[in-house]
C-alpha cells in the first residue's frame, strides 16, 4: 500500500499531546508522508490573508489527504477552518485532498461514521448488521457537538465522503489507520465539497 502525503490539522494549544503522538505512530510504523505545521512553524502576527496563502502553498500544495483531530475547542479555530477550506478546493497550486475526522477523547463521542462503502463497514466494523443513513443537519449537531460547521455542512453533501472516527478504535492500530488513509485518498477526485460558508475571521 503506498504511503500518502497527509496534512494533520487541529487546536495547538489543547490537543498538541494527540498530534505529536500521531506523528511518533506514523514514525514507527511508517503510515504516511508528515506534511503538517509544526506549532512554531507560522509567525501568528503574519496579516490573516497571509497565513491562509502560506497554509494553502507552503503546507497543503503536495498533501491528498487531510486528518482532522476534534477536540472541544477545533470547531472554534480560525487556523482549523482555513486549513479544511483550502483541502476542499482546487487551485492554481494544489488539488482538493479527502479528509478523515478523527473524534479525541475529549469531545466523548461514541458515533463513528462510514463514507467509503461496503469495504470500510466490512474491514472495520463486521459485527454492526444494521446501519442508518442521516440527512438531517440537528441530528449531526446532536452526535457531533464539537464538530467544526463546515464538516458538517459537508456531512450532508452526498459525496464529500468524510468518515469519522473515534481516537480510541486507531491509537493502537496501525493498519486501520493505514486503511482509512488509503480510501480517504481513492476518494479525493470524487469529493464533491460544500464551500458556501465563509471562512471564520476570528477564533471563537
Amino acid at each position: 500500500m503506498n504511503k500518502h502525503n497527509v496534512f494533520i490539522s487541529y487546536h495547538h494549544a489543547n490537543d498538541q499531546f494527540y498530534k505529536d503522538y500521531l506523528e511518533s505512530f506514523n514514525n514507527v510504523h511508517n503510515i504516511f508522508i508528515n506534511k503538517s505545521v509544526s506549532i512554531d512553524d507560522i509567525d501568528e502576527n503574519l496579516p490573516a490573508d497571509t497565513i491562509r496563502e502560506i497554509i494553502r502553498d507552503n503546507y497543503l500544495r503536495d498533501t491528498s489527504v487531510l486528518i482532522l483531530l476534534v477536540g472541544v475547542e477545533t470547531k472554534n479555530r480560525k487556523h482549523v477552518d482555513w486549513e479544511i477550506y483550502s483541502s476542499m478546493r482546487n487551485s492554481a497550486k494544489n488539488r482538493k485532498s479527502g479528509i478523515l475526522v478523527i473524534n479525541l477523547p475529549s469531545v466523548g463521542c461514541t458515533y463513528f461514521r462510514v463514507a467509503h462503502g461496503e469495504t470500510e463497514k466490512r474491514d472495520f466494523y463486521p459485527n454492526i448488521n444494521e446501519w442508518i443513513s442521516i440527512d438531517d443537519r440537528a441530528e449531526y449537531e446532536r452526535r457531533y457537538p464539537y464538530m467544526p460547521a463546515r464538516i458538517i455542512d459537508n456531512l450532508l453533501m452526498e459525496k464529500s465522503y468524510i468518515s469519522i472516527v473515534n481516537w480510541n478504535d486507531i491509537e493502537n492500530d496501525p493498519e486501520k489507520l493505514r486503511k482509512l488513509i488509503e480510501l480517504t485518498f481513492q476518494d479525493r477526485e470524487s469529493c464533491e465539497y460544500s464551500l458556501g460558508r465563509a471562512m471564520r475571521e476570528r477564533n471563537g
